[in-house]
């Protein structure tokens, strides 16, 4: 005979934990399970069956795994918490008596708890945690521009500020960014790290206010496990590339608001010294004391004693130089012996030369006027290598004043205004330089090329800005310019023209031009024959093979496509009578998830594309008057 099961000890009542038994099992509070679930990244489930997984009850109520509740018993920030919560206890009775000594030592000694293990436990490799920065990214610099109060302190929003200047310093040196967008939420940066693509967004410098509808405990748990992953991700960007970490931070550059400009970075300096005498090792063998000096001389003098033995002349190799000069030797393959196989090598990799788009503002030097965002600007300019100075109202720490000789261009957001009293020095410098509008730099940025300055000239109106990180078909390309875009656009609405003009022709135009009628019967062909008879005359028509071909299977495409939509109907509607209830409802929600998601795409689509429309809204009109 079997064993017997019994009710609520198998199966998904097993497996499954609610809430509320979870809190009883692990003897914690529920701000204090909620932290710790977002710590460790445990969140809750949907069992198959909420029925069977609460044990015959139907309340509603969240689920986690019994095993997470498991692996969360034997957590050391478990174990803090809970001292935490007997100090509180102590803490208040001191205080409560009027103990002031034993408060102060109380609060001495005030248990506090390390999140390093699970950074580990979390992201086991160093790609993962830079793959996983996103969110990071945005909590922090969010923070960094929050206002200090009750809930949020000064201490944390200095902490997050500092953290956001090392992130910008280490994308300005390596030059990492790639792509820019300007938006009414802040400005979205994509920039690349580890072959990663990182994205986050940086609100303006308005003032902020923290809504009284937002937990800001669960954002500040949040941002407690950022702060420690940034820690460690930034400490390993800045080793890798040689530079101290932290950055050291000029105070009364600070204080006087340089911004990044406070930080300054240093390269490591790696001096090869002798060994300190505090650090050499002692051991006692038969009651002498033997040094870790004394071990290596007596083994220089054995591996001296061998050679001699031997009798046989080692060459001196300098093992560090020779893994230094080491290259990878390409092997012919089996396959083909005349191939050898090309495999990219470290070295190989760093001797490449670095694209000039990342160096795209090297040859310039911008001035700031003071109307502009600072902290924005002089990012951008020194990520692609530009130079940018800005007046003494926009913060200290400026390399150069408004009267360089070297500056090429003054990025400003006014209306252009004609002095009256202005010099022949100010005439002759104005001349000189390029009066662009903030918009310039980021369509430079995204297009990977400097654009001509005219169409963003101080006080005129300006070309859309539209968003890079479209990745759907038909979305906004920067690199191709508004130009390109028109063209391909206008060839769409000829193309659609020249369906619609079609029909309404008489067939003795049709007879007269034989070329139009050859492609129209290959339009028309609906079997392999009446092809070949259309591909023959359209042979003795004169026109050439890629056209036909073309024509043939756009005819193709609109036969498919006006075909499909009954059948898939139908179809759809033969394999909805087949689906189980539940799979009818995931179906219905899969379908509901796409209309909404091309609806979003079409509705997006016409958003983006109502600035191109006005530029070409005179040829549209000529257009359509000649129809």
């Amino acid at each position: 005979m079997g064993r017997l099961r019994q009710k609520g000890k198998a199966g998904a009542a097993k497996a499954y934990v609610t809430r509320s038994a979870a809190v009883k099992r692990l003897q914690c509070s529920l701000a204090d399970f909620r932290r710790l679930c977002i710590l460790k990244g445990i969140f809750p489930r949907e069992p198959r069956n909420r029925k069977r997984a609460n044990k015959g009850s139907s309340a509603p109520t969240n689920f986690y795994y019994a095993k997470d509740i498991a692996y969360l018993a034997h957590e050391p920030v478990l174990k803090k918490l809970r001292e935490h919560k007997a100090f509180a206890k102590k803490l208040a009775r001191a205080l409560g008596r009027g103990e002031w000594s034993s408060a102060k030592s109380l609060e001495d000694n005030k248990p506090v708890y390390r999140l390093d293990h699970i950074i580990k436990e979390r992201y086991p490799t160093f790609i993962d945690a830079v793959r996983d920065i996103d969110d990071a990214l945005c909590m922090i610099f969010l923070f960094a521009s929050l206002p200090s109060d009750s809930k949020v302190s000064p201490s944390l929003i200095e902490n997050c500020a500092r953290l956001a200047a090392e992130w910008q310093l280490y994308i300005m040196h390596t030059h990492a960014l790639r792509k820019v967008f300007l938006s009414i939420k802040g400005v979205y940066y994509q920039a690349e790290v580890f072959d990663q693509t990182v994205t986050w967004l940086v609100p303006y410098q308005f003032t902020q206010n923290i809504p009284s509808d937002v937990d800001v405990r669960v954002m500040l748990t949040f941002l407690e496990l950022y702060q420690t992953l940034l820690g460690f991700v930034f400490f390993k960007l800045y080793t890798d590339a040689g530079l101290v970490y932290p950055p050291p931070l000029d105070t009364k550059k600070d204080e006087s608001a340089a911004g990044v400009g406070a930080f300054s970075l240093q390269e490591v300096q790696h001096t090869a010294g002798p060994e300190p005498a505090s650090k050499a090792k002692t051991l006692d063998a038969d009651g002498k004391r033997v040094s870790s000096k004394d071990v290596r001389q007596t083994i220089k003098s054995i591996s001296a004693t061998v050679v001699d033995d031997v009798d046989v002349d080692m060459p001196n190799v300098d093992s560090t130089s020779e893994e230094a000069d080491e290259d990878f030797v390409a092997q012919p393959s089996r396959s083909n012996p005349q191939e050898t196989a090309a495999l990219p090598t470290l070295q190989a990799l760093n001797s490449i030369p670095q694209s000039t788009s990342t160096k795209l503002f090297s040859p310039y030097t911008f001035w700031l006027s003071r109307e502009t965002s600072r902290p924005i600007f002089e990012f951008l300019v020194r990520s692609y290598g530009g130079r940018i100075g800005w007046p003494a109202t926009s913060g200290s720490g400026s390399p150069f004043e408004e009267d360089d000789e070297s500056i090429t261009h003054v990025i400003i957001d006014r209306p252009l205004v004609v002095k009256d009293n202005e010099t022949e020095e100010e005439r002759e410098r104005r001349q000189r330089r390029k009066y662009v509008q903030p918009q310039w730099v980021v369509d430079c940025i995204n297009a990977g090329k400097v654009l001509l300055e005219e169409p963003y000239a101080q006080g005129k109106t300006l070309p859309p800005h539209l968003s890079p990180f479209e990745d759907r078909a038909g979305a906004y390309d920067p690199t191709l310019g508004l130009g390109a875009q028109d063209v391909s656009m206008e060839d769409e609405e000829e193309s659609e023209v020249e369906d619609v003009s079609e029909p309404e022709e008489d067939a003795e135009e049709e007879a007269a031009r034989p070329e139009k009628a050859a492609l129209k019967a290959a339009a028309a062909a609906e079997d392999a024959a009446a092809l070949r008879a259309a591909e023959l005359e359209a042979e003795a028509a004169g026109v050439d093979f890629g056209t036909f071909e073309k024509t043939a299977q756009k005819a193709r495409k609109k036969a498919k496509s006006s075909e499909t939509p009954a059948v898939d109907e139908s179809e759809q509607d033969m394999n909805k009578m087949l689906m189980s209830n539940k799979q009818r409802k995931l179906f219905e929600r899969m379908k509901h998830g796409e209309k909404k998601r091309a609806a979003e795409v079409s509705s997006s689509g016409k958003c983006d594309c109502a600035s191109l429309i006005i530029f070409r809204s005179d040829k549209t009109s000529k257009k359509r008057n000649e129809l």
